[in-house]
């Protein structure tokens, strides 16, 4: 467990980082409270966990189409001002869901959401990997991510409370509130972007290909992604199986906020290491440890032991989280990042979608518990495929 001092003299060490990390802090706490009551929102609308399901992978299928149609925008146009614009979209999302009682226009809203996410996961990547030294990306990246783990912590805590005493409406606007906050903190950072393209790819087809034409980035693409299966299970469906266990909403703050503990105090450590020992020990293991607690979780009944044992499983994601983003930079030349780091995002949505497909058709016919199994096979099927991917250790690269 790393000390909060080492974190903290590192954080002052940073130039332009330390000034986005705290923007983002600020920004993902509010996206954290928003996170924590979407599946409880969306029952507002649908009161079924299979259809709610389906409706969640119709929002993904937008938001890949989004990352495919955003690369050319990605490439020529400055990060800074789109991760700007992304912010500004944000609030107007989360103020319109605040006030909003109509289904359909809900569809609308949350639409554009996740056209915005495209933009902010596509822009906010660059932006840190820009910061960073190419030797200390998985270093840089397991600072970020455990500060921003720190509003996953907060977030969902503070948001369950509140959505057990008061409304859903008041989380929006606070979440409203904090991201207009982030914004302004944003503008007069002078974080600017220097790595804008002057040519750019089009061609979304051909771009495609060519990702895939090379085994390490496919296999990276892949390998990725598996965390973003697992998300699908801890932010949409364990809410829904907390409320039909007949567990308040302030659960589910409960829940969250004790899913992200380890990654707080386990992600900086491990990415420190895997600068000297390398991603694929780190791949291999993470993706072990998640799936031995989700296929134990098959065969238990009580819910505050799943919760548990989900908990544990955090420590395998914090193993991955920090390793996976800097792995895939790391495997890249030149100005690659730009052109497939749209591509590559899209691993996020794609397993999202899958994820969300898959046990919504899975519970048309069988118990929830058979969802542990669904997710215990998808995480073996990604410690297997991480025996292939090639070693990288960023302590031997020079700068």
């Amino acid at each position: 467990m790393f000390r909060l001092i080492d974190l903290h003299r590192y954080y002052l060490s940073k130039g332009g980082l330390n000034k986005l990390v705290f923007i983002a802090f600020i920004v993902t706490f509010s996206l954290a409270m928003f996170e924590t009551i979407w599946a409880v929102y969306l029952k507002s609308f649908i009161d079924s966990i299979v259809l709610i399901g389906f409706l969640s992978t119709f929002f993904s299928v937008i938001a890949i189409a989004s990352y495919f149609f955003l690369i050319p925008f990605i490439e020529k146009y400055d990060k800074a001002k789109l991760y700007s614009l992304a912010l500004l979209f944000y609030a107007l999302c989360f103020f319109l869901f605040a006030i909003n009682r109509n289904f359909y226009f809900f569809i609308l809203i949350g639409g554009f959401f996740f056209i915005s996410r495209a933009i902010h996961c596509n822009s906010f990547g660059i932006i840190v990997k820009d910061l960073s030294k190419r030797n200390e990306l998985s270093k840089n990246e397991g600072f970020v991510y455990t500060c921003l783990n720190v509003a996953w912590v907060l977030g969902p805590l503070i948001a369950g409370y509140l959505a057990d005493r008061y409304s859903l409406s008041l989380i929006f606007i606070l979440s409203c509130i904090f991201i207009i906050l982030g914004l302004l903190f944003f503008k007069t950072s002078k974080i600017e972007d220097v790595h804008i393209k002057k040519r750019i790819d089009k061609d979304m087809f051909k771009n495609i290909f060519d990702f895939f034409n090379n085994k390490n980035r496919t296999i990276s693409y892949f390998v990725s992604g598996g965390i973003s299966f697992w998300w699908v299970l801890i932010y949409l469906f364990m809410p829904l199986y907390i409320l039909d266990s007949g567990l308040g909403k302030i659960w589910i703050g409960y829940f969250l906020f004790a899913v992200a503990l380890p990654l707080v105090f386990f992600e900086y450590y491990f990415s420190k290491i895997s600068l000297k020992q390398g991603f694929r020990k780190f791949f291999k293991l993470g993706y072990f440890i998640i799936f031995v607690f989700a296929f134990i979780c098959f065969f238990v009944s009580n819910i505050y032991l799943i919760m548990g044992l989900i908990v544990l499983a955090s420590v395998g994601v914090a193993m991955l989280e920090p390793t996976v983003e800097a792995y895939f930079f790391d495997i890249l030349k030149g100005n690659q990042d730009l052109k497939y780091y749209g591509l590559y995002n899209t691993r996020r949505e794609f397993n999202l979608l899958i994820g969300k497909f898959s046990a919504s058709l899975l519970l048309l016919f069988l118990p929830f518990n058979y969802l542990f199994l669904l997710f215990a096979g998808f995480m073996l099927i990604m410690f297997l495929l991480a025996f292939f991917i090639k070693e990288v250790k960023e302590s031997k690269r020079r700068v």
